[in-house]
């Protein structure tokens, strides 16, 4: 059984950290500076952006992740991706310009993930108060099956989050696979032979979200684990 218990263990950790290892292992992997290329990835997502007639959308470095913000019409990278010449700046560059023409076109798919990641903060927070005062109430009320009823309304709202996460996968791979990736290939932005670590770091970019999908299910279990249900 301990055998038994430590496999499970490690299958359930591989399920849950191996994507967001993986996405960060690609990232890393192409990261290499090369002087070869003529400019930095602010500078390709400058010129892209331009080229599609969106020169009102920034190109600015952050360090809370590669995003497109709609609100400020931003496209926000990581200062390795904003400032570096590697093939993960240039694809990852790529790929959030992809996200601020989705949001130019307003095609569809772009606008309900764009809604329902507004709002997932709200689900975080409903969520919260549910699972917290459960306990209270319990206590206070003493009624076992009101205790059940908000455990269960609290978990609903936290695997919004998760639904969240999975609805975005066909626009994370429209602007991959649908827009940066042919961008590229039509610029003659990186040789055929960069093409292939293009396309690594692409799908890495489209698979952040499912990352971030697992990685909630994990707080999920913690909030379970906490609450002993």
């Amino acid at each position: 059984m301990p055998i038994l218990a430590a496999l499970g263990l490690l299958v359930l950790l591989v399920v849950v950290f191996g994507p967001s290892w993986w996405v960060r292992h690609i990232l890393k992997r192409h990261s290499a500076e090369r002087v070869d290329f003529p400019g930095t990835g602010s500078e390709l997502a400058r010129h892209l952006l331009d080229e599609a007639g969106l020169q009102t959308v920034s190109v600015d470095v952050t360090d809370l992740g590669d995003h497109y913000y709609p609100d400020a019409q931003a496209v926000r990278l990581l200062p390795q991706h904003h400032n570096g010449r590697s093939v993960s700046a240039i694809a990852v560059a790529a790929h959030e310009v992809s996200h601020a023409v989705q949001h130019a076109r307003g095609e569809p798919s772009f606008a309900r993930r764009y809604e329902l990641v507004k709002n997932v903060v709200w689900f975080d927070k409903i969520a919260s108060v549910f699972l917290l005062l459960a306990p209270v109430v319990l206590v206070f009320v003493r009624v076992p099956g009101l205790f059940l009823l908000q455990l269960v309304v609290g978990i609903l709202f936290l695997s919004v989050r998760v639904i969240v996460h999975l609805v975005t996968l066909p626009v994370e791979f429209d602007a991959s696979f649908g827009k940066a990736l042919p961008v590229l290939t039509r610029g003659g932005y990186l040789s055929a032979s960069d093409m292939p670590a293009a396309r690594d770091v692409l799908r890495a970019a489209a698979w952040t979200y499912v990352a971030a999908a697992l990685a909630t299910l994990l707080n999920l279990a913690r909030w379970l684990r906490m609450l002993r249900f």
